[in-house]
């Protein structure tokens, strides 16, 4: 659960991109510095952080990319403060492309691993304005209160159509996962297939209407249930945002 911005620096700047990662356990100033390559593979950036004392520390490596199918430039991240490695990209809206900003997002990447749904209890209830839902999804071990917001990253028909958000202590937006929406080939009815990053791993879930909410704005969510159905390359989240 990560989230935070990246700004780049003029050319003359000791930096190439300053900026903030937040997760619900740090708020860390961040810095992109230059690194020589050892190979076309190699990281093109240091990350670079301040520590308790004051010492400038090296928490992990960057590489410049390339979306697959947007063709999109972007920044992939692995970082490790201490807690074990995790990823990020840092992506630009179309906006901030076309106006030519050194403005990015940080988001989180996450894996292809999906831990299995169980028993899972949560609703999603679509609110009057902002083409926006608010939710929650629980079990024994997590219970998360979240948002679906639009995507405003969406370029390709396969990208999410929802981005989906938790707080941090501190009010912060906290990306944690994806949503799709979807129309069932069996009965023709619309629900929304969600990926979230949930403190016990990547989870698939299903937003579906009974017979009873069918035509209001509250779905329940349920466990996923592969019957082919799931939007194209559902299952790689939050990497198709670039």
């Amino acid at each position: 659960m990560f989230a935070g911005t990246l700004t780049r620096n003029v050319e003359t700047a000791a930096a190439k991109y300053t900026g903030m990662i937040h997760s619900t356990r740090f708020d860390i100033a961040i810095q992109l510095e230059n690194r020589p390559k050892m190979s076309e593979r190699s990281p093109d950036f240091d990350v670079t952080a301040v520590n308790k004392s004051g010492r400038k520390v090296r928490i992990g490596t960057a590489w410049n990319e390339t979306g697959n199918t947007s063709g999109n430039p972007y920044i992939s991240m692995q970082i490790d403060v201490g807690l074990g490695p995790f990823r990020v990209n840092a992506v630009q809206t179309k906006e901030a492309r076309a106006a030519q900003s050194g403005e990015f997002e940080i988001i989180p990447l996450v894996s292809n691993g999906l831990m299995k749904s169980g028993s899972i209890s949560g609703e999603l209830t679509a609110m009057d304005a902002d083409n926006a839902f608010t939710g929650y999804i629980a079990n024994m071990m997590f219970d998360l209160e979240f948002m679906l917001i639009e995507n405003s990253y969406k370029s390709e028909e396969t990208h999410p159509d929802y981005r989906i958000e938790v707080s941090s202590p501190r009010g912060t937006p906290i990306r944690v996962g994806s949503a799709w929406m979807a129309k069932s080939s069996r009965t023709g009815n619309d629900y929304l297939s969600l990926l979230i990053n949930t403190p016990d791993g990547d989870l698939r879930v299903n937003a579906v209407q009974n017979e009873e909410q069918r035509g209001g704005q509250t779905f329940s969510i349920i466990p996923f249930i592969d019957s082919g159905e799931q939007p194209q390359d559902a299952g790689t989240g939050l990497s198709l945002v670039a």
